[in-house]
């Protein structure tokens, strides 16, 4: 009788399990990782010559990969890329420059932040944006799967232009033919963007509205997300993220701030 309870008890454990996860595979139970990285945003996320990737995400990825002891390959995506390579399982985290909000946290589990930095503003050489307000009217860039320029128009309530592009490559076309007027977005985006333009773009250090970038993980996966959050812990505590941040935007001109481990989302 004993056993045979012992038996129940054990499948009883195994089916809450499988529900917790919605019978997913967490990336604990995986040997190798599959992790999204942006393959357009010098600095933070891009292809090299080699075929490679690199950037300040891509180190992150690395470094928490090593962390959880798996081995890991990378697999490029674009803004737009980051839900879907998740949900059809191409991926099995994303670092991406995936800023955290309610609305995706409907569809995406997020571990981190790994990074809180602000949005900022881009603009040519020649002209000074030194505050949101002051996009009142003019053409703003917004690339597709972002929400950077929306939250603008809709949170700061500025009358913007918003001009729809695929890519920031086609952003900063665009600034500099004077078919836009600023680009906004994550800082350290626009901070990697005008060191590799080298043209003398501005950026204009306006600073507003927090982004929490944080590791996207498919819903459910909470053990994964608590261990991957240990790792973000000990990457702040070990001096990693400091020197990470220094050797990727240092030159920039971005103000970094102080580097301590973010407040975290909370896995669930």
């Amino acid at each position: 009788m004993k056993r045979a309870l012992a038996v129940v008890l054990l499948l009883a454990a195994v089916a809450v399990t499988g529900c917790g996860m919605n019978g997913q595979e967490s990336i604990l139970d995986k040997d190798k990782l599959v992790i999204g990285v942006r393959s357009d945003l010098p600095s933070v996320g891009f292809r090299t010559s080699e075929g490679g990737y690199d950037g300040f995400d891509v180190d992150v990825a690395r470094y928490v990969a090593g962390k959880l002891g798996k081995e890991f390959s990378f697999v490029g995506v674009l803004a737009a890329d980051r839900e879907k390579v998740l949900s059809s399982g191409r991926a099995d985290m994303v670092l991406a420059t995936f800023t955290i909000d309610q609305d995706r946290k409907q569809r995406v589990l997020f571990a981190g932040p790994y990074h809180i930095s602000y949005q900022d503003i881009l603009s040519r050489k020649d002209e000074r944006i030194a505050d949101v307000r002051d996009l009142e009217g003019r053409r703003i860039c917004e690339v597709q799967g972002s929400n950077a320029a929306q939250r603008v128009v809709t949170e700061r309530g500025v009358a913007a232009r918003v001009v729809p592009v695929r890519d920031y490559a086609q952003c900063l076309t665009a600034l500099k033919g004077g078919q836009v007027d600023a680009v906004t977005t994550n800082d350290v985006i626009l901070a990697g963007l005008a060191e590799q333009d080298g043209s003398g773009l501005r950026l204009n250090n306006a600073q507003f509205n927090e982004q929490r970038t944080g590791v996207g993980l498919p819903k459910g996966d909470v053990p994964g997300c608590e261990a991957v959050n240990r790792a973000i812990t000990a990457m702040y505590q070990d001096g990693t993220a400091a020197e990470l941040l220094k050797k990727w935007f240092g030159k920039s001109g971005l103000q970094l701030g102080t580097v301590a481990v973010p407040q975290f989302e909370g896995c669930s």
